[in-house]
């Protein structure tokens, strides 16, 4: 199970399994991407590491009890960050360091019964 993870997580990585790359900045600053209809945008600030989702309608979806996680993919190594749900439609983690500037991020939760992944580079 722990290799079928590995295998579709480097897929991802690689562009296989996700949304475009990232678009133009977004509300809060941060770069925007659409994964399955859903305008995803992120910011990073420091060690701080924030994404907000949008419903494909444009309102802000629901995230409170949620989960997601975040890999982050620069120099060869991928740190995977936890991400918890936060009002009104954020999801919140915490970088060991401030994101290094090239890196490559994948946004990957479940909304509404279907996987929804991000990818930002």
């Amino acid at each position: 199970m722990r290799i079928l993870r590995t295998i579709t997580l480097l897929a991802a990585l690689h562009g296989g399994l996700m949304a475009g790359p990232a678009l133009a900045a977004g509300p809060n600053g941060g770069r925007t991407t659409v994964a399955d209809g859903h305008p995803v945008e992120m910011v990073s600030s420091g060690t701080g590491l924030t994404f907000f989702v949008v419903e494909e309608d444009g309102k802000p979806l629901n995230t409170a009890g949620l989960s997601a996680k975040a890999f982050v993919q620069s120099g060869g190594r991928t740190e995977t960050v936890p991400l918890v749900g936060a009002a009104p439609n954020r999801f919140v983690g915490a970088l060991k360091a401030p994101l290094p500037a090239g890196a490559k991020v994948v946004f990957s939760t479940k909304v509404h019964g279907h996987n929804l992944q991000a990818r930002f580079e």
